[in-house]
């Protein structure tokens, strides 16, 4: 008998009404799979980044392992922008901001 596979719930389904102002970062992180001009165009079409502020977050993500893409996102934006990031085969998370 086959099982039935669920995706896990979205991080914002769970948010109480005291949460519901929390505000949260996307963050980009680096891998080894994707070309430096493949992050570069995808983050320009997901973020509508200008070439230079797309190459400039590339490359931190390149150094560092990981690069800020932005901050102040609801929960259910920051989600779709996840999205819209792994639908370009790019690897993101979010956070709550502090």
């Amino acid at each position: 008998m086959a099982t039935q596979q669920t995706s896990p719930a979205p991080v914002c389904n769970g948010e109480t009404k005291t949460h519901l102002g929390r505000r949260y970062r996307v963050l980009l992180h680096n891998d080894d799979v994707n070309a430096c001009h493949e992050v570069v165009v995808a983050l320009q079409l997901v973020w509508n980044f200008n070439q230079q502020d797309a190459t400039a977050i590339m490359w931190e993500a390149h150094n560092t392992g990981v690069a800020l893409c932005r901050a102040g996102l609801s929960c259910e934006h920051a989600e779709f922008k996840i999205e819209q990031m792994e639908a370009h085969y790019l690897t993101a998370t979010m956070e709550p901001e502090p």
